[in-house]
């Protein structure tokens, strides 16, 4: 039986082991975080932080290991390179290349030195930096952590005067303590937050999304639905599959499932914003399989194992318009009930709620406080767009 080490423990996982054990695949769990759902149904459970590369390549040694992998986890996503580099396993990219891609300031300068579309960015380490350059920058920006995933301690900042509080609250969530100020790009229609997959370097699977946020939620940067297929215009999304495919052969990247932000910006030029060698959070692979039949769930588990790839042969064809809402609360307390208006219930294809009556929740300041989802599926697109612009009239988050 082989053995497949998984970095994290979150719910976003709870789908590779089930597609690994379907495969006769012995899944190990690893972080820091012992109560974490998905060491409930795994086999085994290694406490060891995930972002001590060190101390999960002794684990990985240890036990044995056939495969490594770190899917919807961003912060385990360079670990898992370095340990399948050290020990010879299947691997996405090198090591190298997935570090320029873990890290926002060094995926910037990458993407400016080799002639991408990319908007004026730098990486930091000093507040007082930052502070001296303002003007090199064209307000306003938006204001990160460079290790940071599910936009904790993003912030859009208008003017120098606040640059400050901003930086100080990204740093918050920083685990190497480095932050970047970029540009804000100006989207055309809605940006893209969707997965893709490589085949020994070759793109053969590009998904874009409309990514939607909640300008009511504490962190409006934070998505709070998607849909499929993507209303951006078709030669916009050629462009960009142009460009990633271009981005894969200049890092070298190989066989991988890739989770990817772009967007089109109001100066008409398409921009990669995020490219990371995972699965993406927010169950987008899961949505994917479900709208497209193609499952990129199950071949994430083949890819780290170094299996042949099965049924990935070409971008999705959607059946039907779908929507995907992250469910959240505009306040904290109790959770009491999800409201869901009649008029939409027929729309409704699944509902998860991660929550039960009377546990507490929060605001929604981060992908962290989602509370479930719920999928819905449309006859037409004005349907959707109607619905899911609405969906807080629709769709209440009761707390009691």
């Amino acid at each position: 039986m082989k053995k497949l080490l998984l970095l994290g423990g979150s719910r976003y996982i709870l789908p590779i082991i089930e597609a690994a054990k379907k495969l006769g695949v012995y899944t190990i769990t690893c972080d820091y975080l012992p109560d974490n759902i998905a060491h409930k149904y795994s086999d085994e459970y290694c406490n060891v932080s995930i972002i001590d590369k060190e101390a999960v390549l002794e684990i990985a040694k240890k036990l044995q290991i056939d495969g490594i992998m770190s899917f919807a986890c961003d912060p385990g996503v360079a670990t898992a390179a370095y340990v399948a580099q050290k020990l010879n396993l299947p691997t996405c990219a090198p090591y190298e290349s997935v570090s320029i891609l873990q890290n926002k300031g060094l995926f910037r300068k990458f993407l400016s030195d080799n002639g991408f579309c990319v908007p004026t960015a730098k990486k930091y380490t000093d507040i007082r930096d930052a502070m001296q350059e303002t003007e090199m920058f064209h307000w306003p920006v938006i204001v990160k952590p460079t290790d940071s995933a599910g936009s904790k301690g993003v912030t859009k900042v208008n003017t120098p005067e606040e640059l400050e509080e901003s930086v100080r609250y990204a740093l918050s969530f920083s685990h190497s303590k480095e932050f970047i100020i970029e540009d804000f790009i100006e989207k055309q229609g809605y940006s893209s937050d969707s997965d893709c997959f490589s085949i020994n370097g070759e793109l053969v699977f590009c998904s874009f999304s409309d990514q939607r946020f909640d300008n009511c939620a504490a962190n409006p940067y934070t998505p709070s639905a998607y849909s499929w297929p993507s209303s951006m215009p078709q030669q916009v999304q050629a462009e960009l599959r142009s460009e990633l495919q271009r981005l894969i052969r200049l890092l070298k990247l190989d066989t991988s499932i890739y989770n990817i932000e772009t967007r089109w910006g109001t100066d008409g030029k398409p921009y990669i914003m995020e490219v990371s060698p995972r699965g993406g959070g927010n169950r987008l692979s899961e949505m994917l399989r479900l709208t497209s039949g193609v499952d990129l769930v199950t071949n994430a588990v083949r890819m780290a194992l170094g299996e042949e790839i099965e049924g990935v042969t070409g971008d999705p064809v959607y059946d039907g318009c779908w929507a995907e809402i992250i469910l959240h609360s505009e306040q904290d307390g109790a959770f009491d009930h999800l409201q869901i208006a009649p008029e939409l219930q027929p729309c409704v294809k699944e509902i998860q709620l991660w929550v039960s009556k009377g546990d507490e929740i929060h605001t929604f300041t981060g992908a962290n406080f989602a509370i479930g989802t719920l999928v819905l599926k449309f006859e037409d697109a004005q349907s959707l767009e109607y619905y899911v612009n609405n969906i807080n009239d629709y769709v209440k988050v009761i707390v009691g």
